[in-house]
């Protein structure tokens, strides 16, 4: 048996929420339900205009890990804060979770701090992300312990993570390690922008490392150039073992072994769709890894979704596990 079951890598951030309505967004240059990446001073700026906010700690993969960890499966994550008030935060919320975190801290006293994104949410739950990358930004290779690699089943890369000078190579080391000791490589898309930016990236990683690709529908139309969701389903699943894709309140699809499953949404009252994502790729790799099929893990997918976007911050508050034995999937 191995160490861990999943490794993440990603962005290491902590969430700035804080409630708006569309008139902000469009006063302040925001484009509604996307991430932007902004710099320190916008960032500042931008802090200063917002209402009451909540501090929480976030980062995509690393909400992934936490609701991993929060189920009880062993898990890690690698990504680059500062030795600043935010990156104790963001140190101490993980770990408080169960999940192992060992990547060294970046001095404090430069040009950077740790990164953090301003959520705003607007009425409708929409979530619009500004994200100040900071020290996550300076992941390098040597952030990752090959040795942490090979001990674990599966590691979780975040293409959010693209965004970096060294993202790439980090990537690449990561997955040499894991594949060389027979562990698998899933990857989510994490932004249809953040295709744009990196989709021959993109590609070469799915068609050649991949096992398990994780999207929304907006990202898969994106990485495929189709209009056509069913084709773009289709085009995906000829390049990866295994795609789970997430199509909001439709619920999400999940294809493999040549079948196409449907998994429908819980009905939730939306009050932060922040991590919606995120905690579905949690529940379904946690499923995955505890021996459940492809359409009980994508039940739990959708359990865990409907629950995070159900209060305001993007980690689970209610057990999980107690959710999915209420829904009949445990």
């Amino acid at each position: 048996m191995k160490q861990f079951q999943i490794v993440g890598i990603g962005n290491a951030l902590v969430d700035v929420l804080s409630h708006c309505d569309d008139a902000f967004l469009a006063e302040n240059g925001i484009a509604k339900g996307i991430m932007q990446l902004i710099d320190m001073g916008r960032a500042v700026d931008l802090y200063g205009r917002i209402g009451p906010a909540q501090e929480i700690s976030g980062g995509s993969a690393a909400n992934t890990i936490a609701g991993i960890a929060q189920l009880g499966g062993r898990t890690a994550y690698v990504g680059k804060v500062c030795d600043d008030q935010l990156g104790a935060i963001f140190a101490h919320d993980l770990r408080a979770q169960g999940a192992v975190y060992e990547t060294p801290m970046a001095p404090k006293g430069g040009a950077q701090e740790t990164g953090r994104c301003i959520i705003l949410v607007s009425p409708d739950g929409e979530r619009s992300m500004n994200t100040c990358l900071g020290w996550s930004e300076f992941l390098t290779p040597d952030d990752i312990d090959e040795a942490q690699m090979a001990s674990t089943e599966w590691i979780y890369l975040e293409g959010y993570r693209f965004d970096g000078p060294e993202s790439h190579a980090a990537f690449a080391k990561a997955i040499a390690a894991c594949r060389g000791a027979g562990g698998r490589v899933s990857l989510t898309l994490s932004d249809p922008f953040c295709v744009e930016r990196h989709r021959d990236a993109f590609r070469r990683m799915i068609r050649e490392d991949v096992d398990l690709l994780f999207a929304n529908r907006a990202e898969i139309l994106s990485m495929y150039r189709t209009e056509d969701f069913g084709a773009a389903l289709k085009a995906a699943a000829a390049e990866v073992a295994i795609v789970a894709c997430t199509e909001s309140e439709k619920g999400a699809h999940i294809l493999a072994d040549g079948q196409h499953w449907h998994v429908p949404a819980l009905p939730t009252q939306i009050v932060d769709a922040t991590g919606a994502g995120d905690l579905f790729a949690g529940a379904f790799l946690w499923g995955l890894t505890h021996g459940h099929g492809y359409e009980t893990a994508g039940r739990m997918g959708c359990i865990a979704a409907s629950e995070v976007i159900s209060h305001l911050g993007a980690r689970p508050e209610a057990d999980l596990r107690a959710l999915f034995r209420a829904q009949g999937v445990l």
